[in-house]
């Protein structure tokens, strides 16, 4: 509720007796809306046990935690400090709900408790950590470990029905306005001759679809990585900068390249150039997408080359065994810098 997202006196109450009963040596936070509450952070810094708090959006910044409005980038509460832009602009679509958004974020940075009782901010992309830090975070506080993947089952090692003929443009992800898979919609209209594949859960109401467009629903394990292997590339059209989505990683692991915007964390993620690991566009324009997407499509060679390289990105970068040596490093240290 309205409320609990300010303060929930239950989920300080569950927190407090959760480091009694279980004395852990830190705490993961990841999510604290709407059942904890920012103030549980409190609690665990009474308690003498470190936070590292994974951020996975803008949520510290933006009461939305998107850096969106009306379908383009904005970083005005970034810009002001404080959370006015959320409510003046309506940014939910709502006023109750802006309300709420906005005082909530307005109320935890008022009492500080981010500053005060964080140890640690793990950001997934290095475009995270210079958000923060241009809001005022400690720099000293802030590290980056990304996002893993567990490399699929090889292609050669799949069935011969697992593969299929018809080459297409391939999008993972929700449904929903702000990840921009109608700007996908628009290009298929346009490139009746394109074959667009798209999997995931169905967020809004959608229109008409072109002959062109197969929607595939949520898809299993198995069924997404024969996705991924029969797609000539996947396309990330995010109107939001994104946190680091996991699609883009999966896409690398099966060793296809992706079409992302030019704005966030993607300009780091796919690279420029010959070790790049796909092709960016202008944000939410209709004719950058599908001229990148021609160009990905119109030259084999290079889209071959970009997907070696989104292969071994994904094998030298974002490898579980690695990312799981930089979380047991970094929760050594804060254990051995709170006992100490």
């Amino acid at each position: 509720g309205f409320f609990s997202g300010i303060y929930c006196a239950e989920g300080v109450r569950a927190m407090r007796e959760m480091l009694r009963s279980f004395r852990p040596d830190v705490v993961n936070i990841h999510n604290l809306y709407p059942f904890l509450s920012p103030a549980v952070l409190q609690a665990c810094r009474q308690a003498g046990v470190p936070v590292v708090m994974t951020v996975h959006n803008y949520r510290l910044i933006c009461p939305t935690g998107l850096f969106l409005r009306n379908d383009t980038a904005c970083e005005q509460c970034l810009e002001r400090g404080d959370e006015w832009p959320c409510l003046l602009h309506n940014c939910e679509g709502s006023l109750p709900r802006s309300l709420g958004y906005a005082a909530r974020n307005a109320f935890a940075r008022l009492r500080r408790y981010y500053l005060d009782n964080v140890d640690c901010y793990c950001c997934l992309t290095a475009f995270q950590r210079e958000k923060l830090i241009e809001a005022g975070f400690d720099k000293a506080k802030i590290v980056v470990i990304r996002n893993y993947i567990q490399s699929p089952q090889a292609t050669d090692d799949r069935s011969e029905e697992d593969t299929d003929s018809t080459p297409y443009i391939g999008y993972v992800g929700r449904l929903s306005r702000e990840k921009g898979y109608d700007l996908l919609l628009d290009v298929a209209a346009r490139q009746p001759q394109w074959q667009f594949r798209l999997a995931g859960e169905i967020r809004d109401s959608l229109p008409p679809l072109p002959k062109n467009v197969t929607l595939c629903g949520t898809l299993s394990k198995q069924e997404l990585e024969r996705f991924y292997d029969n797609a000539s590339c996947i396309v990330l059209p995010s109107r939001c900068y994104e946190g680091f989505p996991m699609a883009l990683l999966e896409a690398y692991a099966a060793g296809k390249p992706c079409i992302a915007p030019r704005h966030g964390a993607f300009p780091q993620l796919v690279g420029e150039g010959e070790e790049a690991a796909g092709l960016l566009f202008a944000p939410n324009d209709t004719a950058a997408l599908e001229r990148a997407i021609a160009q990905m499509l119109n030259n084999e060679e290079a889209r071959h080359r970009m997907g070696q390289n989104a292969r071994r990105n994904a094998q030298q970068h974002y490898s579980r065994e690695r990312i799981v040596a930089e979380w047991n490093t970094l929760l050594q240290q804060l254990v051995s810098h709170s006992r100490a």
